[in-house]
């Protein structure tokens, strides 16, 4: 059953392929910008996978984020998701990102429940 407080945590190190410069978000070797969303999302993603009917999953829809710290290769970052609101099949999460330093960046995530056939059928 979905409902707020369904939470999960996906953990990824800093490596050549997750940096600014390689993912061209930027030219520095830190933790991307994009790399940073994309384990909020798988977060949120797996704070619910185990409670959506069969034949069903979440697709990200709006992120609403900051990055406000660097992480350089070798860190280990952290990001967490917890559900907040569910409305139909619109999801609301609070998401956010750690590193050994402390907080590196923090927002919001909507995801939408779908059907995986149907869906891919619009994708073509």
């Amino acid at each position: 059953m979905l409902e707020q407080g369904l939470s999960a945590r996906s953990i990824a190190t800093v490596t050549a392929d997750n940096t600014a410069a390689s993912m061209g978000s930027g030219d520095l070797p830190v933790f991307a910008t994009p790399a940073m969303v994309a384990l909020m999302e798988n977060a949120a993603m797996q704070a619910v996978a185990g409670e959506l009917p069969e034949g069903a999953t979440t697709v990200g829809a709006e992120m609403n984020v900051t990055h406000i710290k660097p992480s350089g290769l070798g860190a280990a970052v952290t990001a967490t998701a917890v559900l907040t609101a569910v409305e139909g099949r619109k999801l609301t999460f609070n998401v956010g990102a750690r590193d050994a330093e402390g907080m590196i960046g923090e927002g919001v995530h909507v995801r939408y429940v779908v059907d995986r056939a149907r869906f891919m059928e619009k994708a073509g």
